[in-house]
């Protein structure tokens, strides 16, 4: 068993874990053990047992991290025993009992709300259930406006969508109560509000580093800074 923790990467809803390879990249250049598990985007108590069990079979600490949509996710799979440290990356920071729409509705509404689109995806023995993407000819704007456009037009037609009860659902817990917690805010974030990010990291308590003119896909436009933050999150949980 390594002391050294994992840094284990959550991604958000709109994406999938290849939007955090020039993280990985950095991190792996340091020498910090990294996993990128897919987040299956289906709920929150379902998407948090989810990635609690991948931390819970990994040989050591670890340290998780959550971008977006997977900061609620993280914060409730970081009850799980050998999770050490939190790190939040533009990143929803609920409270125990609080969803992402209670949260969110706290402050003036990003402009993702009113550029959704809506799917259906079939549920054995039920009607079927409702999921989201950004509109693609509003998702480079809205979610990469500082990632070149090429890749923001590969990314708006590759989005993994998101189940609208996801934010509806209370998280069970607040790890972040219990465990040392860093954050990312990106300051010119279309997605979340980037009030909603500094009111969460300020509740939590979290070590906060700001990025201006960083848009929600901080970790595609600027890699180092979001793995300098997840190294700082791993040595002092080492």
């Amino acid at each position: 068993m390594t002391n050294t923790p994992t840094a284990v990467l959550v991604h958000g809803a709109f994406a999938d874990a290849g939007s955090w390879s020039g993280v990985v990249a950095e991190l792996q250049k340091q020498g910090i053990p990294v996993l990128a598990p897919p987040n299956p985007l289906r709920g929150l108590a379902h998407d948090a047992a989810y990635i609690a069990s991948v931390a819970a079979q990994v040989n050591g600490p670890v340290v998780l991290i959550g971008h977006s949509y997977g900061g609620a996710v993280v914060t409730v799979a970081g009850a799980a025993e050998n999770v050490v440290g939190l790190v939040y990356i533009a990143a929803y920071i609920p409270e125990e009992g609080e969803s992402l729409g209670e949260l969110q509705g706290r402050f003036p509404l990003s402009s993702l709300v009113s550029n959704l689109k809506e799917w259906t995806y079939p549920v054995a023995g039920a009607d079927p259930a409702v999921e989201f993407t950004i509109q693609a000819d509003k998702f480079p704007t809205i979610f990469a406006a500082d990632v070149p456009a090429p890749v923001t037009e590969v990314l708006a037609v590759s989005q993994r969508p998101l189940a609208a009860s996801a934010f509806a659902e209370p998280a069970s817990t607040a790890a972040w109560q219990t465990k040392p917690s860093w954050a990312l805010v990106a300051a010119a974030d279309e997605a979340i509000n980037p009030e909603v990010e500094r009111f969460g990291a300020k509740r939590a308590g979290s070590t906060t580093l700001e990025l201006e003119g960083a848009s929600h896909a901080v970790a595609v436009s600027r890699p180092k800074e979001v793995a300098d933050l997840i190294r700082e999150a791993v040595r002092a949980t080492s």
